[in-house]
């Protein structure tokens, strides 16, 4: 790699990427040096400064009180507002509950329901479950409506919300956290932090609890204590057919299995019970550099990924495309108030454009993560298993992080980011063998590599998920070119996949027994009736 990055490659020129067809009519007929130009005008500085002030101009735009009437008019709507407690309410299109109740991270995965039901007791979900299976109504089951699949938490049939779950209750005796899924993980570790304890959570701000925690969950603390499924300790269920249990691995143990990754299939879980851990302030924060610097970061990144074996130590090192320009964003981890001599000095000698590392809260460290500037946008996700983050691998992904950006940014593209997120090979020991729908297997692990496009214009979503789901592909081919062997079936982790992959691609081997158990618990299938991975 050279130590200047030329933005306008030849994609096709790397022996590790195969090549791709063009962009389809109109996108192919794109004047290069109008991709050029628009270098000229933008920058990272400006874009994160205009993208922050339109957060701020929509979240702060006031609705009038007068909105607040109720107007329910669907028939199903109407019957459940009718037949559910005082707890429950039910929102029509026109209200600040309604607009709150359909809001995702993501613009492209909300949609306009027919009603926001905001459930205000399982004897409610119970009676709703009754109600759209009777019916054969869509719907859908929102926590903190972060997932980027549009249609896995978002309907345009019943949108059940579960706002009015989001208490945190910490119980010392037991060293464990009772938190509710309408939640996101900030407001949890806010919650815990005067307690000095923590959970396995998210790590960058604005994550749902009940979609992370049903996928399985990479957290800051994973190479400690494993996947947030690994510390789960009882599961609130309303089930399909509107019973209620508490589910541990004592009392059901294949309906635990399945609630661990086993995403919304088997019913709505309400309450997450989880082990805590002693949290002591950490050390870490974001730092940004600029293209010139890109191989040097990328060095450090295999050199830390091969070698640190301190499980309080972790990296995220994301290659961003902005405003026209290829730059990393590193997020730096160190579960103790200082950090060790020598960890983190190859980063932190690199010239810098921003930084802020500090010793900090758990919380103020999550929250330094740059993600909420991409609040709004169109988005979509996609995984890639990396079994060695080797310098031809990043290479790789230098490439594709140009290619798409200088050749989608002129078509409403607006962030592209591709993050490398190694953790230390033995995180999937946490857990006994076969007791989790995912990972399916313990036997390797393979790093959750995560692609990311933002965009604005909603006619251009097929264009632009289409091209999440190539480069995924061809850094697999890259990858697998390197000697990184079978990467092409590694079950893929559900919270970074796209909506088109197979459930055989998420599940692999687990599928079976995550089929059989589908039968038990739901054998009408209610929870077809949602989005999402179904088995």
């Amino acid at each position: 790699m050279t130590g200047k990055l030329d933005p306008f490659f030849d994609r096709h020129e790397s022996p590790y990427l195969p090549a791709l067809p063009p962009l389809p009519p109109p996108y192919s007929s794109l004047d290069p040096t109008m991709v050029a130009s628009s270098n000229k005008w933008a920058s990272l500085t400006s874009l994160l400064l205009s993208l922050t002030s339109a957060v701020v101009r929509v979240s702060a735009e006031p609705i009038p009180a007068a909105l607040e009437a109720r107007g329910v008019w669907d028939p199903t709507c109407q019957r459940i507002d009718a037949e559910t407690s005082d707890a429950t309410d039910v929102y029509g299109a026109g209200t600040l509950h309604y607009a709150q109740g359909v809001h995702h991270w993501a613009s492209s995965s909300s949609q306009l329901s027919d009603c926001v039901v905001e459930v205000g007791s399982t004897a409610d979900i119970g009676v709703v479950l009754k109600i759209v299976a009777e019916t054969n109504t869509p719907f859908a089951v929102k926590g903190g409506g972060h997932s980027a699949n549009a249609g896995f938490s978002s309907t345009e049939g019943v949108h059940i919300s579960l706002a009015k779950y989001s208490d945190v209750k910490y119980d010392s005796a037991s060293k464990t956290a009772e938190i509710g899924a309408g939640l996101i993980w900030d407001d949890v570790y806010e919650k815990l932090e005067p307690y000095g304890v923590n959970v396995v959570g998210g790590r960058v701000s604005g994550v749902g609890v009940a979609g992370f925690t049903l996928g399985g969950g990479y957290s800051w603390l994973t190479n400690q204590h494993g996947l947030t499924a690994d510390n789960m300790v009882a599961y609130e269920l309303v089930k399909p057919d509107g019973t209620v249990a508490t589910v541990t691995a004592k009392s059901d143990p294949e309906l635990w299995f399945g609630l661990r990754g086993g995403m919304n299939n088997f019913g709505i879980v309400t309450k997450f019970t989880m082990k805590t851990f002693p949290q002591t302030q950490v050390w870490g924060g974001l730092i940004t550099y600029t293209f010139n610097t890109i191989d040097e970061v990328s060095a450090a990144t295999e050199k830390f990924s091969a070698n640190v074996k301190d499980p309080k130590a972790a990296i995220l090192t994301t290659y961003n495309f902005v405003g026209g320009q290829p730059g990393i964003s590193l997020l730096i981890f160190y579960d103790w108030p200082t950090q060790p001599e020598g960890i983190f000095d190859e980063f932190l000698a690199i010239p810098h454009f921003t930084k802020d590392v500090n010793t900090r809260s758990f919380l103020s460290l999550v929250t330094s993560s740059p993600v909420q500037v991409t609040t709004g946008l169109r988005a979509h996700f996609q995984m890639v298993p990396v079994l060695e983050y080797t310098p031809e691998f990043l290479k790789a992904v230098v490439n594709e992080t140009n290619y798409w950006g200088t050749r989608l940014t002129l078509l409403s593209g607006a962030f592209f980011s591709f993050a490398a997120e190694p953790f230390q090979k033995d995180i999937y020991t946490h857990s006994l063998p076969n007791t989790r729908a995912y990972p399916p297997t313990g036997a390797q692990f393979f790093s959750p590599f995560n692609i990311f496009f933002g965009w604005t214009d909603p006619f251009k979503d097929d264009l632009f998920t289409g091209a999440v789901v190539q480069s995924a592909n061809a850094l697999v081919a890259a990858a697998t070119a390197q000697g990184q062997s079978n990467l092409a079936g590694v079950p893929l982790y559900p919270n970074y996949a796209s909506k088109s992959v197979s459930v055989e691609q998420v599940w692999g081997a687990n599928l079976p027994r995550l089929k059989a158990l589908k039968r038990r618990v739901d054998p009408n299938n209610v929870m077809g009736l949602a989005g999402g991975f179904k088995v």
